[in-house]
């Protein structure tokens, strides 16, 4: 999987197409990330221990990772991700600009 937690990526389908937000976590093993305020779920809580006070709280849930595509830091595009060698190092670019991320 060629997103990783911290990038900032634009959502391409689904019912938050265009929103922007920072990767939170990444499943690669069912291909899916979650990221910050897209695709919130209201979830009825109960009070416990660790969460004192009960309620309807937002909970942002997974979305495919197909569905996302990190934005260029230079130019502000959505694009893929590629990877190169640099002499021994390995890093990642974004296909669209060239620049490293």
């Amino acid at each position: 999987m060629k997103i990783r937690k911290g990038d900032t990526v634009e959502v391409l389908q689904g019912k938050d197409k265009g929103v922007r937000g920072e990767v939170m976590a990444v499943d690669p093993a069912r291909n899916r990330v979650i990221v910050d305020g897209v695709n919130i779920a209201r979830k009825h809580q109960r009070p416990t221990r660790a969460t004192q006070q009960g309620g309807i709280i937002d909970k942002a849930m997974p979305i495919d990772a197909s569905n996302v595509a990190v934005v260029d830091p230079s130019s502000g595009k959505p694009g893929r991700i590629g990877y190169r060698y640099e002499g021994d190092t390995k890093v990642r670019y974004h296909r669209g600009s060239g620049e490293e991320l």
